[in-house]
């Protein structure tokens, strides 16, 4: 038995002592390797991210809202008969262009136009009554008296012919300017009640109103001749209207104040139109831009990656809280936390981090804004 246990435990005190100079061996290869890879990276060269760069910089800007405004045309009425009648000329289309002046309806007169003639036929007896009493009254046949009553029937009658011309006038409808028609529906033959809406007249110009409501707060830092911007179907870019009118009230119910701005020139909404008016609300007044891209958000808040010289001399990325505020475009506004003139990392940022070193794209130089040219 004792011959038996003493093999055994030689081969267990050997398997030992090659494991522990296998764990030997393996860690000190390891170690080896460590150093070999560590001197390995000393002599690689520090990876760079690649971005494009922007030069922080400077714009007229001013904050802005937006309202809806209606279209108007400059001269707008509801065409209606001021008496009542029967429908003798409709010389009018919808659509169609009248000039100031042009005969619209014609109501009947065949009444007033009789009335006319005789008042006309009394009007010529009392010419010549007066001219002869004037005749006699120079041969001494007739008083001054006599004189002054032919006189006062004369006028008397020719005021009557007055009244109904005046009276034949009122019941034809004309165009008191240049204007376009608007639907009509109206035949001869049609009896009209006094005062019923025949069609619309829209003045024909080269220039439409834009009415629109802005809160009190916003009208008062308003003025006549202020630019606003006017966006409407047909056209692609907004238009530049001028403020001319503003309300002298505030409305009760909304606290709001009706503001009128006229747009000239170009293609122009078409009168009843809906349309979105940008109006400032502040002067303007010198803000920082850089390209949206450049803005990175986090649970922090907002930054941007400053690209400067480290003290190596390398360009490396450095993390710069901002305030940033409205979008221009591809562009947004920054109140705080930059200098005009800083360079920013653009496109590629989300790849940056602290410290990072940074090489340029080709073609990527630094630029101002995101058109190369100084914002004017």
């Amino acid at each position: 038995m004792a011959q038996t246990r003493f093999p055994q435990t030689l081969a267990t005190a050997l398997l030992l002592t090659l494991t522990a100079g296998a764990t030997i061996g393996l860690a000190a290869w390891k170690r080896h390797l460590h150093r070999a890879e560590a001197q390995a990276a000393q002599h690689q060269p520090e990876p760079a991210e690649v971005v494009e760069a922007a030069r922080v910089a400077k714009r007229k800007y001013a904050r802005t809202t937006t309202a809806i405004g209606t279209a108007r045309a400059l001269r707008s009425i509801t065409l209606r008969n001021e008496l009542a009648g029967t429908v003798a000329k409709a010389e009018l289309a919808t659509g169609q262009v009248v000039e100031p002046g042009t005969l619209l309806v014609q109501l009947d007169v065949t009444v007033e136009e009789a009335e006319l003639k005789a008042l006309e036929a009394e009007a010529r007896l009392a010419a010549s009554m007066l001219s002869r009493m004037q005749k006699a009254m120079a041969d001494q046949g007739a008083s001054a008296a006599d004189v002054d009553r032919a006189r006062a029937e004369h006028d008397k009658t020719l005021a009557n012919v007055a009244r109904v011309k005046a009276l034949i006038e009122r019941k034809r409808l004309r165009a008191p300017f240049r204007a376009r028609v608007g639907m009509v529906d109206l035949h001869k033959g049609q009896y009209l009640e006094a005062g019923t809406a025949v069609t619309t007249l829209q003045g024909v110009a080269n220039a439409i109103h834009i009415d629109f409501a802005v809160t009190q707060e916003a009208a008062s830092t308003l003025q006549t001749g202020t630019a606003v911007r006017v966006t409407f179907v047909g056209r692609n870019t907004p238009a530049v209207a001028k403020i001319v009118a503003i309300d002298a009230r505030v409305e009760a119910a909304t606290r709001s104040t009706w503001v009128r701005a006229e747009l000239e020139g170009g293609v122009l909404p078409p009168p009843g139109a809906s349309v979105r008016v940008q109006t400032p609300v502040e002067p303007l007044h010198d803000v920082l831009i850089v390209p949206v891209s450049s803005l990175r958000r986090g649970p922090a808040g907002d930054h941007v990656f400053v690209l400067a010289n480290g003290k190596d001399g390398k360009l490396r990325a450095t993390q710069r809280r901002v305030k940033g505020g409205a979008m221009l475009g591809d562009e947004i506004v920054i109140h705080s936390g930059l200098k005009e003139g800083e360079q920013v990392a653009s496109t590629g940022s989300f790849k940056l981090r602290e410290g990072v070193l940074v090489q340029l794209a080709p073609g990527g130089a630094p630029r101002n804004g995101s058109d190369g040219k100084s914002p004017k």
